[in-house]
């Protein structure tokens, strides 16, 4: 029975894709998505809530999915309660995954020193210690005279 309520839902799904002129690449990925946001849950996504979308998310994110990937899992899954299922409340309950930050590569101090010393021409040095001492970018650094 489950499976007849699963087909239902796809083939509501695979219409609203098509109406929206969505690429076959996108409806594969959804379609993809949402079948195993169902396995997961061994249920029919419109049996499925906010709660098990959540519980879903965390599991991802615990088994070290890619955040492009979870995006796009998430992205199918606003789309099917969005817009198939008609719920839209809960699409914008639904977090967008956020790639972390990277902070930049900091020097330590004997790098800085080695770097600079490495540098032959005096006038290149002069600029580059006073732009690292004064904090500049490197855009900065190129417009000083």
């Amino acid at each position: 029975m489950a499976m007849a309520e699963m087909s239902h839902v796809r083939r509501r799904m695979i219409e609203d894709m098509t109406v929206r002129n969505r690429s076959r690449a996108t409806q594969q990925s959804y379609l993809y998505a949402v079948a195993k946001f169902s396995r997961h849950f061994s249920r029919s996504p419109d049996r499925l809530g906010l709660d098990e979308v959540h519980a879903f998310q965390g599991h991802l994110v615990s088994t070290g999915i890619s955040w492009s990937g979870l995006k796009r899992i998430v992205c199918a899954l606003r789309f099917l309660y969005g817009v198939t299922l008609g719920q839209k409340t809960i699409p914008e309950h639904i977090p967008y995954a956020r790639e972390p930050r990277q902070l930049p590569v900091v020097l330590s101090s004997d790098e800085v020193v080695e770097f600079l010393q490495a540098v032959s021409s005096l006038k290149a040095r002069v600029a580059l210690t006073t732009g690292y001492a004064a904090g500049l970018g490197v855009s900065e650094v190129c417009g000083l005279r």
